[in-house]
């Protein structure tokens, strides 16, 4: 393994999209994500601790620290989802525990929350399943799960209720929901009706409070699980209404306020809850006495767009009523880069490393403070960069010029422009006298001093992808994405050495410690050695393609970034096997690496937009020792302009201080002569004060004399009644003593002949069981020497048996021996016959083979298309998914409507009363169902011929599809027809550029031979030697001339190939289009088709609602008559009697 190691030390960046991704350890530590580490980040020592992230993971997905402020748990993406929980009391933040979901397969944890005793974790799982996952941490057990969701409803976030620890809390879009663990089993205690909210966060303010935040804006309380109030954010308070109409109020006022912010996070505080609405914004909310919250405070955060950034604000320190008082925000660390960083130089007078991003930025950090120097945003992105060695000037690409700029006191400021569009790639040589910039596939060389254009290196076919200079500066090495790496002599401008490997395109390359060697990685998933033409060394190939290199100054180590954002530490000279040591590092593949020129640190960037510093070491953790003493420089560029101003500046300011001194002054002498006077004053006040105080103490004096007087009285009368009640007490209570100790003497007898009793009866019971142990000892002896009998007899028996079978065994390893004889010879014939065929099958597996790759590649075309089948049939299923959440809204209403007939029967009695009017309207009800049956039948007959025509449509989609796949594969032959007929032009180029170098040393034989015309002995020996060398090469040149014309029919062939091949592309273009058009025609006719089906089911509902009324009007009808008649029959009855 590598000698040197690297350590991580300190990290510029924040990852984003990871849920809490922010969390105070302690007043002055920080835990926040940045690349495929957390790192704990102290705010006062501006040191950092760093707990890795697993090899395996795709992405980090939440953090959650827990109630004690000790745990940590992490959630990372992968095959199998895993909860990885930490120890932040360790020194290296030991890895705890590592959590699955046990045999269920799941890809991800959306959220997480620990208990508020630490000891229990629950987890979200995403979707489509939607599950919760309850989890005793410490032993890795999982307790219990349940589905929280269905998949149209995903979940944001889950809490433990903070007074009891197996209640839970799940909020998200349509779910506000409360579960209880109990009995092995989470059960759902409670589920608010909130289908049409979207819940983006959510805390507990007390044991059965809970306030979530929307997307609307708005702040909603719930009790006990039920929706009680809303919380306006304008420091009014909606007064409570029952749960249905706010309900309602919801539903309708989602329309009206879509210009309000999202409400995102929210938490709770000992006077209230702080909550944020919008970006920058920070709302404060206070209890009021009345049991409501109003809002206190509204805090402004100063947002940048272009940068992830860390605020930090005092909440103590916060007024909460003083609105008008501005609060003063604090960096817990440096503004960051918020997008793929591309550019990364470091220089050698200075501890500088500076970066560019797409995010329009460029800046300039010190890697011995772990400050930003300098920060400076721009209209266009910034593609490439480098610094000049003495650390006063960078060189920026931008996508339309090439600008030289001066690193001033606070400002970055151009002062040259280079036509050079769209730079990727730009260096300083070692002295700074030189930049090399690349524009495309061509090297420019510029002089620092003249800003002329020395060189124009071309000889790359692709676009260039890194160049580094020689320490001497005589030599520049540029890779490019056509395969070739070219060593450039930078005082000639000509090309020394030339590596080309076609089937690799290089993405990083860097010189050797002695710069003897080329080092180059690319997407081959090699690391070469390349010395002048050929490839010393190479580190085999690994799933992971490599997309940096860098060489530390000592020439001891190598390390290489990769593609899914790891690190590689490599030996150097480059090992045969595959040794390495790999670190945890981004989360995005690395653009850019470099050492810095002291050998201390090693810098990496990423396109997840942090840059990492990692310390180079020996294994013991010791720096290195290196010869270079490097001093850095304090001197900083400032303009003449810029001196002046600030002189002027001083000058005004210093006069504007001794005016503010003389006002100051004078404002005191005045301020002295006013608190004289109120001094004055205010003793006059207090002396009179005194004098009334003390009459008023005299008063007092003689009123506490005649209350001690009383008071003594008093005492003395209640001491003689205390002392006669004392006598009659003790006599009442000797008397009850006496009658108590005659009882318990009563009492003790008693339990002394009840204890004799007892003994005796224990005595007898003894003697019984002694009696019948003895009886069952005898028996079980008899019992156990017929047993001994047995087993005797059962011994002999087994003895004679094995003496049998070792007979039998003998007679039949005799018997095997023979037949394994004859087998022998048998099998040894086949062998011979075997071997014959196994030669003839080698001929026919070559074949094979062939016949195999052809096979193979239609499979994979095949596999593509069936992939876009199923990409398809997905988008499909989310469609039907769609629709089944629209026919459970239509069943809800449904049930809505079932309620209301509920409260129709309540309201049957009123109509009794109008029996004799629904008697006459009976008749035209009649009337009007019959015209309704006839109406709906129609209906019916319509949605059944256009169910026939969706299937018709799938049947034409159906042979549009099988018509592509067959174009597809006609187009894959013809491809693979075009790459055969490819390497043999390639092959036949190679031939004509070897005999155009015969014809070169022909020609220069021919001129030397010219030189001995006079002498003829030596003429005839140097035409005799080019006879000898080139006579057996002309027969070669003589085929070349006949195989001239299989060219022309090989190119007349190739054209004819090539005009087939565009022909059938246009057909391929022409038949996606129309099947597009198709697909498209089809799609909204069936959207067309689903909205009047919809529509006809609604008719059809509410003419079947309609029917049911009227059927319960005409029985009630019926019932109300029936009773009428009876009483009218019942009436006559009586008139008799009377």
């Amino acid at each position: 393994m590598a000698a040197l190691v690297a350590q991580a030390h300190f990290t510029f960046g924040l990852r984003a999209g990871v849920a809490n991704n922010v969390c105070f350890v302690d007043e002055h530590t920080v835990v926040f994500p940045s690349g495929n580490n957390c790192v704990c980040y102290n705010t006062v020592q501006r040191c950092q601790r760093f707990l890795p992230g697993s090899e395996r993971s795709r992405a980090m997905r939440a953090l959650s620290l827990s109630a004690n402020r000790r745990f940590l748990a992490v959630s990372e993406c992968a095959e199998k989802a895993t909860v990885t929980v930490f120890d932040l009391q360790h020194e290296h933040g030991r890895k705890r525990k590592v959590l699955t979901a046990g045999e269920t397969l799941v890809h991800q944890f959306v959220c997480m929350a620990f208990s508020p005793d630490s000891k229990y974790l629950i987890g979200q799982t995403g979707g489509p399943d939607w599950t919760l996952i309850f989890w005793h941490w410490e032993k890795q057990k999982v307790l219990a799960s349940a589905k929280s969701s269905n998949s149209n409803n995903p979940i944001t976030q889950v809490s433990f209720n903070p007074h009891n620890n197996m209640q839970l809390c799940v909020s998200g879009t349509g779910v506000f929901k409360l579960f209880r663990y109990s009995e092995g089993v989470l059960k759902q205690s409670s589920s608010a009706k909130v289908e049409t909210i979207n819940f983006l966060c959510h805390t507990w303010l007390s044991e059965e409070r809970v306030i979530a935040g929307t997307d609307t804006g708005r702040l909603l309380l719930f009790e006990s699980g039920d929706l009680r109030r809303e919380i306006s954010i304008n420091s009014e308070t909606v007064p409570e209404q029952p749960e249905r109409q706010v309900e309602m109020r919801m539903i309708t006022d989602v329309g009206e306020t879509t210009t309000v912010s999202r409400i995102t996070a929210i938490l709770s505080f000992s006077k209230g809850f702080v909550c944020s609405v919008g970006p920058g914004i920070v709302c404060l909310f206070e209890k009021t006495e009345e049991d409501s919250y109003i809002k206190s405070r509204e805090i402004q955060i100063p947002s940048d767009p272009y940068s992830n950034e860390l605020y930090s604000v005092n909440l103590p320190s916060v007024d909460m009523h003083n609105g008008e008082e501005k609060l003063h925000f604090e960096f817990l660390s440096q503004s960051f880069h918020s997008k793929c960083i591309t550019g990364l130089s470091t220089c050698i007078r200075k501890p500088f490393v500076a970066t560019c991003s797409l995010d329009h930025s460029i800046r300039i950090w010190n890697y011995e403070t772990k400050t930003l120097e300098l920060y400076k945003q721009f209209q266009e992105e910034a593609y490439s960069l480098a610094l000049h060695p003495t650390g006063l000037f960078v060189l920026v690409g931008f996508s339309d010029k090439l600008r030289l700029m001066n690193l001033v006191i606070d400002d970055i400021r151009t002062f040259k422009d280079f036509a050079v569009c769209g730079c990727r790639e730009c260096a300083f040589s070692h002295g700074g006298h030189m930049f090399a910039a690349v524009n495309g596939n061509v090297i420019h060389i510029y002089s620092f001093t003249t800003f002329e254009n020395i060189f124009n290196l071309k000889a790359h076919s692709g676009k260039v992808r890194g160049i580094d200079w020689s320490l001497d500066d005589s030599c520049l090495v540029s890779c490019g994405m056509d395969g070739a790496v070219y060593t450039w002599n930078t005082q000639t401008g000509k090309r020394e050495s030339e590596s080309v490997l076609k089937s690799c395109s290089y993405t990083g390359i860097a010189f050797s410690s002695n710069c003897k060697t080329i080092l180059a990685v690319g997407t081959d998933h090699t690391l070469k050695e390349i010395k002048e033409n050929e490839v010393l060394r190479e580190v085999p190939p690994d799933e992971v393609a490599h997309t940096a290199v860098a060489v530390s100054h000592s020439g001891r180590v190598v390390f290489s970034g990769t593609s899914n954002g790891t690190m590689r530490a490599i030996k150097y000279p480059l090992p045969i096997q595959k040794e390495w040591i790999m670190y945890q590092a981004h989360c995005r593949p690395i653009t850019k690496m470099l050492v810095t020129f002291d050998d201390r640190f090693l810098m990496t960037v990423s396109e997840d937009g942090c840059l990492m510093m990692w310390r180079i070491i020996d294994k013991e953790g010791r720096g290195l020792k290196t010869n270079r003493q490097i001093v850095h420089s304090e001197e900083i560029l400032v303009t003449k302009s810029d001196l002046e101003d600030k002189t002027q500046n001083m000058l005004e300011l210093k006069m504007h201080l001794e005016e503010l001194q003389m006002e100051k002054e004078y404002q005191l002498r005045l301020k002295d002569m006013n608190y004289n006077e109120k001094m004055k004053e205010i003793s006059e006040k207090f002396t009179q004060q005194i004098e009334s105080l003390k009459t008023a103490k005299q008063a007092m004096k003689i009123e506490m004399e005649k209350q001690e007087r009383e008071h003594q009285e008093s005492s003395a009368e209640v001491t003689v009644k205390h002392a006669k009640e004392l006598k009659d007490l003790e006599l009442s209570y000797s008397q009850k003593l006496i009658v108590e100790h005659e009882r318990y003497q009563d009492l003790q007898q008693k339990c002394q002949e009840m204890q004799e009793d007892y003994e005796k009866q224990l005595k007898t019971k003894e003697e019984s069981r002694i009696q019948a142990l003895e009886e069952l000892r005898q028996h079980y002896e008899a019992k156990l020497q017929e047993k001994i009998q047995l087993l005797a007899q059962c011994q002999e028996d087994a003895q004679q048996q094995i003496r049998e079978y070792k007979e039998i065994i003998k007679q039949v390893e005799e018997d095997e021996e023979r037949k394994i004889h004859d087998i022998q010879i048998k099998y040894e014939k086949k062998l011979h016959t075997e071997k014959e065929a196994n030669t003839n099958l080698k001929g026919e597996t070559g074949i094979m083979t062939q016949k195999f790759y052809t096979l193979q590649r239609q499979i994979d075309d095949k596999c593509t298309d069936i992939n876009k089948l199923k990409q398809e049939r997905q988008r499909l299923l989310g469609l039907i998914r769609s629709l089944e959440s629209d026919i459970e809204d239509l069943k809800r209403q449904i049930a809505g409507h079932e309620k209301t007939n509920q409260d129709k029967d309540n309201t049957i009695a009123s109509l009794k009363k109008k029996n004799q009017e629904l008697e006459k309207l009976r008749f035209v009800l009649d009337f009007q169902f019959n015209e309704l049956k006839k109406q709906a039948e129609p209906q019916q007959e319509d949605i059944n011929e256009k169910k026939e025509r969706i299937h018709q449509l799938e049947e034409e989609l159906v042979q549009t599809d099988k018509s592509n796949t067959q174009l597809k594969l006609s187009v894959s032959e013809l491809r693979h027809r075009l790459k055969t007929r490819e390497k043999d032009m390639y092959k036949e180029m190679q031939k004509v550029k070897h005999l155009e170098t015969h014809l070169q040393r022909l020609k220069s034989d021919l001129h030397n031979c010219v030189g001995f015309i006079q002498d003829p002995s030596k003429l005839k020996d140097s035409v005799q030697m080019i006879y000898a060398r080139y006579a057996a090469q002309t027969n070669g040149v003589e085929k070349s001339s006949v195989d001239e014309d299989i060219q022309r029919a090989f190119c007349r062939q190739r054209d004819h190939m090539e005009r087939t091949v565009n022909t059938l592309r246009m057909r391929l273009a022409k038949s996606a289009e129309q099947h597009d058009k198709v697909y498209i025609k089809i799609m909204k006719e069936n959207m067309t088709l689903v909205t009047e089906i919809n529509e006809l089911r609604k008719e059809l509902r509410s003419a079947k609602t309609q029917v049911k009324d009227y059927k319960t009007q005409m029985a009630t009808m019926k019932k109300s008559n029936a009773t009428s008649e009876e009483g009218l029959k019942k009436e006559p009855k009586h008139k008799d009697v009377n």
